[in-house]
């Protein structure tokens, strides 16, 4: 991974302060990872000095990244051959997780 400005050092401190987590998902070495409860994304640094996110956020199985798939009307997070339900209450705190960090990512004045 490139170095990172300090915009962005800056956006991951704010990212600290409000309860994320900053991790490494080592097939991601490029990216950066952050996590919150059970909820995870991979940021991936921009020339601007921001993040944008790097695929999809999800939740996470036995701390590994998933994703989701639907299948037989049922949504799942899955991570090889493993898999959770999407129920409502995963759904909702990974919702709430993805609008928590798109606020983060709002310059600040």
């Amino acid at each position: 991974m490139n170095e990172i400005s300090p915009q962005q050092i800056a956006i991951l401190e704010r990212m600290v302060v409000k309860g994320f987590s900053v991790v490494a998902f080592p097939l991601y070495a490029n990216a950066v990872g952050v996590r919150k409860g059970s909820c995870a994304a991979l940021l991936d640094p921009v020339a601007n000095g921001g993040f944008r996110v790097f695929g999809e956020p999800c939740v996470l199985l036995n701390g590994n990244l998933t994703v989701r798939i639907k299948e037989r009307g049922k949504t799942w997070f899955v991570w090889k051959k493993q898999r959770l339900e999407a129920t409502p209450e995963r759904l909702a705190e990974l919702a709430n997780f993805v609008a928590e960090l798109n606020l983060l990512f709002e310059p600040t004045a």
